[in-house]
């Protein structure tokens, strides 16, 4: 017995020995590993990468920029439905353990065992909070000894931060696949939904994705991705999490993805949003764009943005399906699966409803053509094929070109088509405007390109731009980095230098031919109108910028003197620097659509700055705002404790005055003559107050409008990206090519505004004058009278004398007054010219 006690004792020695040196070397491994780990009180000022969002006014979205796309949702906002789904897959303990599962470290353990030599990797049996260690603070390595430290680590994030805390940074962290990190970044790339809106099978399945995202892909591995996300549902059903009912509802559902839409894709707003992007870069740098979270609220409506788009790329093609059909794109080889073959070829993505097709049989009337097929989510080609039939009205317009010759109009689709022909297509439509069931048109991509910038005159707000006929074709965006020359639109400015600057619209400068010595060897300049050889002597301004008469501005120019045009053209942002050489008052500098705009826009709103913005404000990822674009101060905006009879809130705007306002008054009256009865006679149709301006380059290589109404201001050009004619006469000027594309967008973008008439500044007089001349009507005179608008100070007078009209020989001696032959004036001889 004794013996059994002295036993007895040495083993519980021995057990003590044993316990202390186990305790010894657990604390010696706690204090190793705790030597070198990570300091986790970081995690309380996390800053996660989260995405850039830019909105449209709407609130639609127009993009997203973005390393790892996330989006950083408080616990708070998350559904339980969802919150639920990840315990049951991860971790259902997770509100009762304090770090660490022992009884899951229990059985990775034994599977380690079981599974040793196999070269399998290890399962883990980590926690939420250890995930957070991981992924936070530690590396994804394979070994005890990061184990240890996840634990660790744990375990002291579970002492710090309250489960709420963990379990929020583990669902904005954690990878889900598709390149989307958190739950809020992947409900709406797999599903295109709020995570408020996610089914029980739709949350089962991102709650499926943390441990093995790429090997559950929903299309390449559609099976095993089910299998899993059942897998989830199971487990929330067991835990008492949903009903039976919604259990079996949800394993029955498919998984369904859905592809999220590019919201700049939808409303053709590619160009505008790459110009937000370039912007954002600029003004903030990389890190803060791809990685600052900014929420960023655009200019771009999105209705005029579609109507922008609409009309532009209808000018474009129509100009160029004038020039003729210049063949197919390539050939394809149709035998076999022409599908697969057809969906190699890189078609555009953004030009809607035109669809790549391939002709696989043809007649004289009609040819059969089958349509690109669609690649599924995961790359795969679908195997639906499509087909649809090109008929003879569907080619009328393809004369074949050789050249600058042009042939006949087809009178049979064999003569435009052959198998194996790669084409666009898009939906042939009736005479009532009604599409022809399986019937589509040929359509081919047009050479000639150009832009469209739309601005709200008054705030400098770009409401749409253009920047070409597809972003996917070239991202050279023509309305802003496109350095053109105006041609006669520039004329404006110069006519406001002139009207600022003690001219009247009545002042008269002759219409006849020049000479000007450039001087340096440079020879002598002789400016022609567009009409050559055609002259009409002494005009009045108004009329001279209603027929865009080249000589009458070049004089203008050589009277105010181009040192002053210089000016006014940097005031308005036209140019930066303006040469001293009379041609550049006709529009031989280059400058870009985005800066005539936003002249023109100074012209309608009475002459105050404007400067042009695509962005409203920018807002960090807390919500305080960084950028606005609207500097007006509001007084008495901040109204505490309400209104109480105190006076309206003024909005104090203290931008500056470029052009008397008096004077933009003027010469908008004068650019509604071009309208009513100029060079751009077809804006008429618009049926509302427009003013405008048309510009023809030499050789007809741009083609330009810029106009206005009382809200909205529009710049138009046409040309080839490496300019060359456009074409010859009339047929290749603005007024034939830019002012109808301008007409059709003011007629959608102003349908549903009255007509406004252009607000009259105070001091301006109406005097009515005779139109031909501008001398002052007569009492009870009224045909071929206007009422034109003066300044104080200023009035036309009863007869006019156009000074500067040299005698006979040259010798500029003064004479008696001469009446122009059939002009109605009387020209006074002997200072020096005509201007």
């Amino acid at each position: 017995m004794r013996l059994l006690v002295r036993f007895m004792g040495f083993l519980f020695a021995a057990g003590t020995v044993v316990f202390l040196v186990g305790v010894g070397a657990v604390a010696g491994l706690i204090w190793h590993f705790s030597k070198d780990l990570p300091d986790y009180s970081q995690l309380q000022d996390y800053e996660p990468p989260v995405m850039t969002r830019v909105h449209a006014v709407d609130g639609s979205l127009l993009g997203e920029y973005a390393k790892e796309r996330r989006l950083y949702l408080p616990i708070q906002a998350v559904p339980k439905l969802v919150i639920n789904a990840f315990l049951a897959a991860e971790d259902k303990n997770f509100y009762e353990h304090g770090g660490i599962d022992y009884t899951g470290m229990a059985r990775a353990g034994v599977l380690y065992l079981q599974n040793f030599g196999s070269n399998r990797r290890p399962q883990g049996a980590s926690t939420i909070t250890q995930q957070v260690a991981k992924n936070f603070l530690l590396t994804n390595e394979v070994s005890f000894a990061r184990k240890i430290k996840e634990a660790l680590l744990a375990m002291r994030i579970e002492k710090t931060y309250s489960k709420d805390k963990i379990l929020e940074l583990y669902l904005n962290e954690i990878y889900l696949g598709l390149g989307a990190y958190g739950i809020a970044a992947a409900s709406l790339v797999y599903f295109d939904k709020s995570v408020n809106e996610l089914t029980v099978a739709e949350a089962s399945y991102l709650a499926a994705l943390p441990k093995m995202p790429a090997t559950l892909h929903p299309v390449r591995n559609r099976d095993r991705a089910i299998e899993r996300r059942n897998y989830v549902i199971d487990r929330l059903q067991e835990n008492g999490w949903i009903k039976q009912a919604d259990a079996d509802k949800a394993r029955k559902e498919p998984l369904a993805v859905t592809s999220r839409s590019n919201g700049a894709h939808t409303f053709a707003g590619e160009y505008f949003a790459e110009e937000v992007r370039r912007d954002i870069f600029e003004r903030y740098g990389e890190k803060k764009l791809y990685e600052g979270g900014l929420s960023v609220r655009t200019t771009l409506d999105p209705k005029i943005q579609v109507m922008a788009r609409k009309t532009m790329v209808s000018g474009l093609v129509n100009y160029d399906e004038q020039q003729g059909y210049r063949g197919a794109m390539s050939k394809l080889d149709i035998s076999g699966d022409w599908g697969v073959k057809l969906a190699e070829i890189k078609s555009l993505s953004d030009i809607s409803p035109w669809r790549m097709a391939v002709v696989l049989e043809t007649s004289d009337q009609s040819a059969r053509i089958g349509f690109q097929p669609n690649r599924e989510l995961g790359g795969a080609v679908s195997k639906q094929r499509e087909t649809g039939l090109i008929t003879l009205d569907g080619v009328r317009w393809a004369r074949p070109t050789q050249g600058n010759f042009k042939g006949k109009t087809p009178n049979s689709v064999a003569q435009i088509l052959q198998p194996g022909d790669v084409i666009y297509a898009d939906p042939l439509y009736s005479k009532e405007g009604q599409p022809v069931e399986g019937q589509y048109r040929l359509r081919q991509i047009p050479e000639v390109s150009g832009a469209m910038v739309v601005m709200d005159p008054w705030t400098g707000r770009v409401l749409a731009m253009v920047g070409g006929f597809s972003f996917d074709q070239s991202q050279f965006n023509r309305a802003t980095q496109a350095y053109r020359q105006p041609g006669s639109s520039f004329k404006p400015i110069v006519y406001s230098a002139a009207l600022d600057n003690g001219y009247t619209p009545s002042t008269v400068v002759l219409d006849a031919p020049i000479e000007i010595d450039q001087g340096q060897g440079a020879g002598v300049w002789r400016p022609e109108n567009f009409s050559v050889n055609k002259y009409q002597g002494p005009v009045t301004l108004r009329n001279a910028l209603r027929q865009s008469l080249n000589t009458v501005t070049v004089r203008l120019a050589q009277d105010i003197g181009m040192p002053l045009i210089g000016e006014y053209a940097r005031r308005f942002g036209v140019y930066d620097e303006l040469p001293n050489y009379l041609s550049y008052a006709l529009g031989a500098g280059e400058t870009t659509a985005m800066r005539m705009v936003t002249a023109y826009s100074m012209l309608a709103n009475g002459g105050r700055r404007v400067k042009p913005t695509l962005i409203d404000r920018i807002q960090d990822r807390y919500g305080h705002t960084i950028f606005k674009h609207d500097q007006r101060e509001c007084r008495g905006c901040d109204a505490p404790g309400g209104w109480k009879n105190q006076a309206e809130p003024q909005l104090i705007d203290r931008r500056e005055q470029v052009l008397d306002s008096m004077t933009a008054y003027q010469i908008t009256e004068l650019l509604e003559g071009v309208v009513q009865a100029g060079t751009a006679t077809v804006v008429r149709e618009v049926g509302k107050p427009i003013a405008g301006k048309t510009g023809t380059t030499n050789e007809a290589k741009d083609a330009w409008f810029v106009g206005f109404s009382p809200d909205v201001a529009v710049a138009i050009y046409m040309g080839y990206d490496k300019p060359r004619p456009l074409g010859k006469g009339n047929a290749a000027t603005g007024g034939h090519l830019a002012a109808p594309i301008a007409r059709d967008f003011l007629k959608l973008a102003l349908a549903d505004k009255p007509a406004v008439p252009f607000k009259v500044p105070a001091g301006i007089k109406l005097i009515r004058v005779v139109a031909k001349t501008g001398m002052r009507a007569g009492p009870g005179e009224t045909g071929g009278t206007i009422l034109e608008a003066f300044k104080p100070g200023t009035a036309p007078p009863d007869n006019y004398s156009v000074i500067g009209v040299a005698d006979a020989d040259g010798r500029g001696m003064p004479g008696p007054p001469q009446q122009a032959p059939d002009s109605g004036f009387f020209m006074r001889p002997g200072t020096g010219g005509l201007y």
